[in-house]
C-alpha cells in the first residue's frame, strides 16, 4: 500500500495499532477518566446554586462545567501519561491506553501529553474569557496540583499520597463559587475541607480491594503499607472528620440541608464503622461496599445543597 492510498481510518501505527480516527478519539476520552469528572461535577453545580442562592445564568453554568470537565479532564490525561509504567502494571489500570503491550497502542505518549496540555490551555481561556478569571487560576491551581504534587511529588512516595494529594479533587467547589460571586467565601471553604475529608475513605476502601495491585506496582497506598485495622480505624477518623464538615455548613445552608447531612452522616459513619468492626472479628472486610456508598452519599449530600439552594422555605 503506497503513503497516498493509507487513509485515516485504515491506518495501522507502526507498533501495529489500529490508528482509525473513531480509535484514537475513543482512546483519548478513556484517558480523561470521564467518570471522575462526573463526580467532580456533582459538587460543582450545587455550589453554584447554593453561591446564588437560585439558579445562576444559563450561560454561565454551562462555560463553568464545561471549563471544570476540561480543567479535570486535563489533569487526568496528564496523570495517565506520567504513570503510563505503574498502570501496565496492575490490573485495574492495565487497560488504559498508554498502558497497552507494544503493539496494541493506539495512541502515543507524545499524543497523550499534548492532549492534556490543549485541554488545559482550552479550559483557562473558556473560564477566564466567559466567567472570570479567579475561577480559571483556581482550576489551573486544581491541575498543577493533581499533576505536579499528586502524581509527581506523593504518589509514589509516601501513604499520606491520597489525604494530600486528594485537595486537587476539592478544587471544583472553589471554582464553582468563584465563578458565581467572584470570589472565595467561607461556605466554599467548608464545602472545600467536606470533599477533602471524603477522599481518604472513598479511596482507601478501594485500595483495599486492589491492594495487590498498588504493591505490584511498588506504589505505598496506605492498604499496602499499613494493616488493614489500620487503614479501617483510619477510614473512620476521616469519616467523622468529613460529617463535622457537613454540618459546619448547615448554618448557611438551611435546616434542610442540615437533617440531611445528619441522616446521610449517620449512614455513612455506620457503614464506616462495620467495615472496621468486620475487621475486628475476622471477617471479610468488603471494602467495595463503602466505596460505593461514598460515591452515593456525596452525590445525595450535594443534591441536599442544592435543593437547599432553591427552595427558601429550607432554610433558617
Amino acid at each position: 500500500m503506497t503513503q497516498a492510498a493509507e487513509t485515516l481510518p485504515a491506518r495501522r501505527d507502526r507498533a501495529g495499532g489500529t490508528r482509525s480516527a473513531k480509535a484514537v478519539t475513543r482512546a483519548l476520552l478513556a484517558l480523561t477518566k470521564p467518570r471522575i469528572i462526573e463526580l467532580l461535577l456533582v459538587t460543582t453545580l450545587p455550589t453554584m446554586l447554593l453561591a446564588r442562592r437560585g439558579l445562576p445564568p444559563a450561560g454561565l453554568v454551562a462555560v463553568t462545567l464545561l471549563g471544570g470537565a476540561l480543567a479535570a479532564a486535563s489533569a487526568n490525561t496528564l496523570n495517565c501519561y506520567i504513570d503510563r509504567d505503574i498502570d501496565a502494571l496492575m490490573r485495574r489500570t492495565s487497560r488504559r491506553p498508554l498502558a497497552a503491550k507494544a503493539g496494541r497502542a493506539v495512541i502515543r505518549p507524545a499524543e497523550a501529553l499534548l492532549s492534556g496540555i490543549v485541554l488545559g490551555v482550552a479550559s483557562t481561556l473558556l473560564l477566564g474569557l466567559l466567567a472570570n478569571w479567579l475561577a480559571a487560576a483556581l482550576a489551573d491551581s486544581a491541575i498543577l496540583f493533581y499533576v505536579f504534587v499528586y502524581t509527581l511529588l506523593l504518589k509514589r512516595r509516601t501513604a499520606a499520597n491520597i489525604v494530600i494529594g486528594g485537595a486537587a479533587g476539592c478544587f471544583p467547589v472553589l471554582v464553582g463559587w468563584a465563578a458565581v460571586t467572584g470570589r472565595v467565601s467561607w461556605p466554599a471553604i467548608v464545602l472545600f475541607a467536606v470533599v477533602f475529608f471524603w477522599t481518604p475513605p472513598h479511596f482507601w476502601a478501594l485500595a483495599m480491594k486492589f491492594r495487590d495491585d498498588y504493591a505490584a506496582a511498588q506504589v505505598p497506598m496506605l492498604p499496602v503499607v499499613a494493616p488493614a485495622a489500620t487503614v479501617a480505624r483510619k477510614i473512620l477518623y476521616y469519616s467523622w472528620a468529613m460529617v463535622a464538615a457537613t454540618l459546619a455548613l448547615a448554618p448557611f445552608a438551611g435546616w434542610l440541608y442540615g437533617c440531611c447531612a445528619v441522616g446521610l452522616g449517620a449512614w455513612f459513619l455506620a457503614e464506616a464503622g462495620r467495615l472496621r468492626g468486620r475487621l475486628a472479628a475476622g471477617s471479610a472486610p468488603a471494602p467495595m461496599r463503602l466505596f460505593h456508598l461514598s460515591i452515593a452519599y456525596l452525590a445525595l449530600l450535594f443534591a441536599a445543597v442544592a435543593v437547599t439552594a432553591l427552595l427558601p422555605w429550607g432554610r433558617w
